[in-house]
């Protein structure tokens, strides 16, 4: 009974001793890696300044310091001795992220004499380290790009003015800023001490549209004291960088002609007045206006004002149908301000444009013609033409074609009353109407554009002379001296409609006489009975045919 006992207690001792064996000596530091980071772009070095958090432990797990408890990282260089010796071996070799548990023999740490009230003489020491930092003072600026635009017409330059989103993280990732989060770009010159200078330095060379990593060392940043708030002592930083927009004080606008019609008369000038179809968008492509989504040009003057001071500069010298692009710098745009809504302020503009047609309110019908070799009988105002057209805008936008009319008389558009003078049959001519001698800055619904310049096409197909201006009928020959009686045929000394009809058909049937061509003969013939009517009584006497027949300015008729 007395044996089994002592057999349980000793196996009681065993077991106890086996959970909690005593600390064992140590010949040099031993390193147990808890956490390692996929990638480590960098390892600690002898001479390196580093930042890290710890938990210091006997080796029963007592804490006798953290760096939690403080809220303050450790920052120390290492290999210069600012460290006990088991620490400034152990530290080399880290990642930033990567952690470690460092156990250090008493002869690495405070030996014999131990430290203070907190750690005895030949006390082995644990250490739960964390890496947040690694930097050296021949560091400098770290770019690194992960994206470059396939088109870099230019970069940043020392004294640009920029635009770019950021994330600002320090080396161990964690955020402590975000132009993202405000939803807002940082706008500054670049490279005349208005940033950090390892931002001044970290941004020369990028192109808009470009994305980099910016890394910097803390002398290059915020140095010994941090900002003060999210950013720490001797922390280096990490800015991921895209760049939207960039400019200069000194820029004028860029024009780049993108396609040039064959043939251009003539290009803009100032004071001409212009319609164009536009897209606009940023310098990184955003997009914040286009005339296409309104199905309408853009319909103004040119270099007096109307538009923004870099448009104003860049319609002028166009042709009709040019395509170009226009880059504005903000001072010749909307600014430091924007628009408050689509524009933001400082933004460089790009206008893609399409010019579809510009007038001089001072032109004329510009006429192109191409003559038959007879051509001895032209048209005046008055007569009668039939002709053959296709009509167009400057774009070649199909309005109409094929018309019989009236020159002066029954045409609307004034230019094409214009444009017909003078034509013999067998004449083609081409006609540029600006608005105001065609439809205006109103136009016709539906139909042709208001301010647009219109195109005809025209072959003069026949032409019959017309009367003089103001009248509808006209004697070929000497009048008789008794007209009335001739019309009186049932001799009662006055003229009914039917009789006066029957004379004035059968003169011009006989060419003795000749009504207005283009026009209703009947019609034309019952005006003339009207104005010999004199009293209304649907009768014409002898008196009242004499009495019009003599009067000085008679037009219409006798």
């Amino acid at each position: 009974m007395e044996n089994t006992f002592m057999m349980i207690l000793l196996a009681f001792l065993v077991t106890f001793v086996a959970c909690n064996p005593p600390p064992l000596p140590l010949d040099d530091i031993v390193i147990e890696k808890t956490f390692t980071p996929d990638r480590c772009d960098r390892m600690v070095k002898s001479g390196d300044f580093v930042r890290y958090h710890y938990i210091g432990m006997f080796p029963d797990g007592k804490k006798f310091d953290s760096s939690y408890d403080r809220s303050t990282t450790y920052n120390v260089f290492v290999g210069r001795k600012q460290l006990i010796a088991g620490m400034d071996k152990a530290l080399v070799g880290m990642c930033v992220n990567e952690r470690w548990m460092i156990k250090i023999p008493p002869q690495l740490a405070y030996g014999k004499d131990g430290y203070g009230d907190n750690i005895p003489p030949d006390s082995i020491l644990h250490f739960d380290v964390l890496m947040l930092d690694i930097w050296n003072t021949e560091d400098k600026v770290q770019i690194k790009t992960y994206h470059k635009p396939e088109s870099c017409g230019r970069t940043v330059q020392v004294s640009d003015y920029i635009r770019y989103h950021y994330n600002g993280t320090l080396l161990d990732g964690t955020l402590f800023d975000s132009s993202h989060t405000r939803m807002r770009t940082y706008d500054t010159y670049v490279g005349i001490g208005w940033l950090i200078a390892g931002m001044d330095q970290g941004l020369l060379g990028m192109c808009v549209g470009e994305k980099r990593i910016i890394t910097l060392p803390p002398f290059l940043g915020y140095g010994e004291n941090g900002d003060g708030s999210d950013i720490p002592a001797q922390a280096s930083l990490v800015f991921d960088v895209v760049l939207l927009d960039l400019h200069n004080p000194k820029d004028e606008i860029t024009v780049e002609a993108q396609s040039l019609p064959d043939h251009c008369p003539r290009k803009s000038v100032v004071g001409d007045f212009m319609r164009y179809h536009y897209n606009g968008s940023l310098l990184d492509g955003t997009f914040f206006d286009s005339s296409y989504s309104r199905n309408r040009t853009y319909d103004t003057y040119i270099g007096k004002g109307y538009v923004i001071a870099g448009m104003d500069q860049g319609l002028l010298g166009v042709c009709v149908g040019e395509r170009r692009r226009i880059v504005i710098p903000p001072h010749l745009a909307y600014g430091e301000e924007g628009t408050g809504t689509k524009i933001p302020g400082s933004a460089v503009l790009v206008f893609d444009v399409h010019i579809i047609d510009f007038h001089n309110p001072s032109d004329t019908v510009e006429i192109t013609s191409v003559k038959p070799e007879n051509c001895s009988n032209n048209t005046k105002r008055g007569d009668f033409v039939k002709y053959h057209y296709n009509a167009t805008l400057m774009d070649g936008t199909y309005i109409g074609s094929t018309c019989v009319a009236i020159i002066r008389l029954c045409i609307v558009v004034i230019g094409m009353e214009q444009g017909l003078i003078g034509m013999c049959v067998g004449e083609k001519r081409k006609l540029v109407i600006p608005p105001h001698l065609a439809y205006g800055e109103r136009g016709v619904d539906g139909e042709v554009p208001g301010s647009a310049v219109l195109v005809f096409d025209v072959e003069l197909v026949d032409l019959e002379e017309g009367l003089p201006e103001g009248y509808m009928f006209v004697w070929n020959s000497d009048v008789t001296p008794n007209l009335f009686s001739e019309m009186d045929k049932n001799k009662d000394a006055q003229v009914d409609a039917t009789e006066f009809s029957d004379y004035i058909l059968q003169q011009v049937k006989e060419g003795k006489g000749r009504l207005a061509p283009g026009f209703d003969p009947q019609r034309i013939i019952e005006n003339m009975y009207d104005n010999q009517d004199r009293n209304k009584d649907g009768r014409i006497t002898e008196d009242e045919f004499k009495l019009k027949a003599d009067e000085a300015a008679a037009h219409d008729e006798l």
